[in-house]
C-alpha cells in the first residue's frame, strides 16, 4: 500500500540527535508513512545510530555531500506519497503532528502548503513562536490570508512543520541547489509557492525546533555560504507591500550575519537594497552598530535566553 505521507530527513553530522529525532516519528498516531532518510556524505556515527533503528518504514540512501537542498530534493525523487512532510535531523515531532497535517489537508484540500505551530528550544527552556495576524487559539486552523504579513514576525512555514503536494514541489523544481549552508532554500520555496498558491495553518504546536550549541548555522562561515537572492522577487513586490516589508526583513536579517562576521561590504550592499521604512525602531538601531557592539548584543541575547527571556528585534 502506498504511504500516506513520505517524511523527508536529510542527514549530515547529527549523530547526537537523530536517533531522537527519528523516535518522534515513530511516535506519530498517525502511522499511514514512509520515512526517506538521505545521508549527505556524513561523517561522524549519523548512519550507524539510524541502522541501529529498525522500522519496515523507514527507507536510508546515502548521496556524497551536495547540500541539504540536493538532500530534500533527492528525497523528494525517491518519495512515493503524494504528500512531503519535511524534518531536520536535530529537530522533533509532537505525536499529533502529522494527524493535524492530516486535519488540515482534509479541511482544505487544495493548498500548495501547510503548516502547524511550531515551538524553539534551547536546552531546557522553551521559547513560543509568535505570529502576526494568527488566532491565538490552538484549535485554529484555517487559510492564511497573507502569508508574507503574517510572517514579518517569525515564518509561518517552517521546514520541519510543513507537508507540500509532491506535484507542487514538481512544478516548482524543490529547493534551489544554488543556495547553499541553509542560507535561505526554505524561505526561496515558500516564497514562490506563496506567489501561486494558497497556505494553510494549525495553530496547534506540534514541532520543535531545537537550538543546539552545535546548531547547523552558528558554526557555519557566512561568508562561504550562497544566500538567497531575493532581489528576484522585488518585480513582485512593486505590486505586494506585504512581499515587499518581508524581503527587505529578510535582507536586514542577511546583512547583520554579514556585519557580524566581518565582511563590512557584503552588509552594506545588502543594507543599501532594502527600504529602512519596512524595518522597525529596533531593527534600525541594530544596523547602524558596528561590529564590537553588535556580537555584543547578540551576547546578551544568548545570555537571556538561558534564563528563558527571548529578545528579538523582528517584533
Amino acid at each position: 500500500m502506498k504511504p500516506f505521507f513520505s517524511i523527508i530527513i536529510p542527514l549530515y553530522n547529527k549523530e547526537k540527535h537523530i536517533k531522537n529525532t527519528l523516535q518522534s516519528v515513530l511516535d506519530q498516531s498517525f502511522s499511514n508513512f514512509e520515512v526517506i532518510i538521505v545521508n549527505d556524505g556524513s561523517t561522524d556515527n549519523s548512519l550507524n545510530q539510524v541502522n541501529a533503528v529498525i522500522d519496515e518504514r523507514i527507507k536510508v540512501y546515502s548521496i556524497e555531500n551536495s547540500g541539504v537542498s540536493a538532500a530534500r530534493n533527492y528525497g523528494i525523487k525517491k518519495a512515493q506519497a503524494e504528500y512531503i512532510a519535511f524534518l531536520d535531523a536535530d529537530d522533533l515531532w509532537e505525536c499529533h503532528h502529522l494527524k493535524n497535517l492530516d486535519e488540515l489537508l482534509r479541511a482544505f484540500p487544495d493548498c500548495g502548503l501547510y503548516a502547524t505551530a511550531y515551538n524553539r528550544k534551547l536546552q531546557d527552556k522553551i521559547f513560543k513562536v509568535k505570529y502576526h495576524l494568527i488566532p491565538h487559539d490552538t484549535t485554529w486552523m484555517g487559510i492564511v490570508s497573507d502569508y508574507f504579513k503574517s510572517s514579518i514576525y517569525n515564518p509561518i512555514a517552517w521546514t520541519s512543520a510543513v507537508m507540500v503536494p509532491k506535484k507542487i514541489l514538481e512544478t516548482l523544481n524543490g529547493f534551489d541547489e544554488n543556495i547553499t549552508l541553509g542560507a535561505g532554500e526554505d524561505t526561496d520555496l515558500w516564497i514562490r509557492i506563496a506567489l501561486k498558491y494558497r497556505i494553510a495553518f494549525h495553530s496547534k504546536v506540534t514541532a520543535i525546533h531545537n537550538l543546539h550549541a552545535d546548531n547547523r548555522l552558528s558554526n557555519t562561515n557566512t561568508n562561504k555560504r550562497a544566500f538567497i537572492d531575493l532581489n528576484k522577487y522585488e518585480t513582485f513586490a512593486s505590486s505586494n507591500s506585504s512581499l515587499k516589508k518581508y524581503l527587505d526583513i529578510n535582507k536586514f536579517s542577511i546583512g547583520l550575519q554579514y556585519k557580524l562576521s566581518g565582511n563590512k561590504e557584503r552588509a552594506q550592499t545588502m543594507f543599501e537594497s532594502l527600504d529602512t521604512r519596512s524595518l522597525n525602531k529596533k531593527q534600525l538601531f541594530l544596523m547602524r552598530l558596528n561590529r564590537p557592539l553588535l556580537h555584543l548584543f547578540v551576547k546578551i541575547q544568548n545570555g537571556l535566553r538561558t534564563i528563558n527571556i527571548n529578545l528579538t528585534p523582528f517584533h
